[in-house]
Order: C-alpha cells, then sequence, then structure tokens
C-alpha cells in the first residue's frame, strides 16, 4: 500500500509565503511523476505542478514565477514551495504520484491539506 501524507497548509495572509510537504511510503523512484493538485470549494480539481522522474517540471500557467515544486530522494519528499500567495490560490492541496508498471497505471492521493489565504 502507498501513503501519501501531506503537511504545511496554513492560513496566510495575501502575498505570504508556504511551503507544503508530501511524504511517501515509497521510494520517489518508484513513480513515474509526484505532484501537486488542488481544489477550491465547488470546483474541480486542478494541477498545479508536477515533477517527472528525471527531474521535469510542469507547472500551471496560473503558479509560474511563485511557485516551485522539488523533491527529497533520501525523505521520499515531494515540497510545494507558494510565494506571493493570492487569495484564489485557497484550496486544499492533494499530493500525487503516479506509476506505470507495464501497461498498468496507478493514481496515488494524499489526504490533503488546507490553504487559505487572507484578503
Amino acid at each position: 500500500q502507498v501513503q501519501l501524507v501531506e503537511s504545511g497548509g496554513d492560513l496566510v495572509q495575501t502575498g505570504g509565503s508556504l511551503r507544503l510537504s508530501c511524504a511517501a511510503s515509497r521510494s520517489m523512484l518508484s513513480f513515474n511523476t509526484r505532484g501537486w493538485y488542488r481544489q477550491a470549494p465547488g470546483k474541480q480539481r486542478e494541477l498545479v505542478a508536477t515533477m517527472s522522474r528525471d527531474g521535469t517540471t510542469n507547472y500551471a500557467d496560473f503558479v509560474k514565477g511563485r511557485f516551485t515544486i522539488s523533491g527529497d530522494n533520501a525523505k521520499n519528499t515531494v515540497y510545494l514551495q507558494m510565494n506571493s500567495l493570492k487569495p484564489e490560490d485557497t484550496a486544499v492541496y492533494y499530493c500525487n504520484a503516479k506509476n506505470q508498471v507495464g501497461l498498468n497505471d496507478y493514481d496515488y492521493w494524499g489526504q490533503g491539506t488546507q490553504v487559505t489565504v487572507s484578503s
């Protein structure tokens, strides 16, 4: 069983910063991609940032220049550094890990961590 545990969500004022962490029960090398998604109340879940096993990163347009995804292989942990936060960033942020074994795709999710940005 794969477990992903997020932490770091908090209440912060506009323009502030937060760093989210996602610790996995399995090596980062076990996954093709790790990343972050978010879901605001009444809205669909959306991609925030992803990191491939080779270190390639991908960001949603609305966070480019503000958010940075990184990883620590020794700790099996992925981070999301969020700067210049805006009220519209308020959402539950979910850690994600994807794995492909043969022809099978696996998708794992953490429990989510709440980020609230006050105006």
